[in-house]
């Protein structure tokens, strides 16, 4: 345990942050599972409409530095391809 009281504080915005980060990625998960289960049910409406909360809770995220800004672009990229194609 940290004896100096700024390590404490870190320690404690570490905690704090990290319970944060954890929420926000179990959110972005349980959104692309959910685009996903739409995608494989070739349901292009609803699809469509998760796809837009999906993008914009990935990209957040990769502003944010929960993940990174690369890994969010090809997240959105990959989701966008799958739900175009059931437009075909």
């Amino acid at each position: 345990m940290a004896n100096i009281k700024s390590a404490q504080k870190k320690n404690r915005q570490r905690i704090t942050h990290q319970a944060r980060n954890t929420a926000h990625k179990s959110a972005m998960r349980t959104a692309v599972k959910k685009l996903r289960a739409a995608v494989a049910a070739k349901d292009a409406k609803q699809a469509g409409e998760l796809l837009k909360s999906a993008t914009s809770l990935i990209s957040r995220l990769g502003g944010r530095g929960v993940i990174k800004k690369r890994t969010s672009s090809r997240h959105v990229s990959r989701l966008t391809v799958a739900v175009n194609a059931l437009a075909k």
